[in-house]
């Protein structure tokens, strides 16, 4: 059996008994909406870095058994003060997201399926892939005999998520390989 109706339950009744002109207070609240709690009540939070670019806004993870279950502004961090931009806002997708990928994906050429590799297999490829590519592109002098010791044969363009650190450790890599087309978007 349902309890009896209440007329002073009414919030237009509750409004202007409680002088809540504005509506925003307790009289907007029914018992229901009174008693939710937030998701994230009586759990703490691990602190983290936003991965999506160079800025480094901090983040305040969210997790139950073992999976993540909110994302929010760390409002500790000196740069972001508890902002995300929406791409930090959504990242946890990047972790949970139905649609990653666990395992190296790889079509051979002129293949019309992917076939999946052991990480190392498809590390070893790589290696090899940069080896040959170097070789076939390497220049020792140039035409009046001048030394050179370069390739054109590879290039690298980092993407916006890496740090300054990252790139400094990418380029002094690339340099002892002789590559000379380096670029990053680090500019944050």
């Amino acid at each position: 059996m349902s309890p009896a109706f209440d007329p002073r339950s009414l919030p237009l009744i509750r409004q202007l008994r409680d002088a809540d002109t504005t509506a925003r207070g307790a009289t907007a609240q029914s018992r229901r909406s009174a008693a939710l709690q937030p998701r994230t009540h009586g759990r703490e939070p691990v602190k983290s870095i936003c991965p999506f670019c160079a800025v480094g806004c901090g983040q305040r993870i969210y997790v139950e058994d073992g999976r993540i279950t909110q994302i929010e502004g760390d409002p500790d961090s000196p740069i972001s003060r508890g902002r995300l931009c929406p791409k930090g806002a959504a990242s946890r997708t990047m972790i949970q997201s139905p649609s990653r990928e666990y395992r190296v994906k790889y079509r051979p050429p002129r293949a019309t399926e992917w076939r999946e590799l052991e990480l190392d297999e498809a590390m070893d490829m790589i290696a090899d892939r940069v080896i040959a590519s170097r070789a076939a592109g390497w220049q020792e002098e140039t035409e009046d005999g001048g030394k050179l010791k370069r390739t054109m044969g590879l290039g690298s363009l980092g993407g916006a998520t890496l740090d300054n650190e990252e790139n400094y450790l990418i380029k002094k890599l690339f340099t002892a390989l002789g590559i000379v087309q380096i670029e990053n978007q680090a500019r944050i």
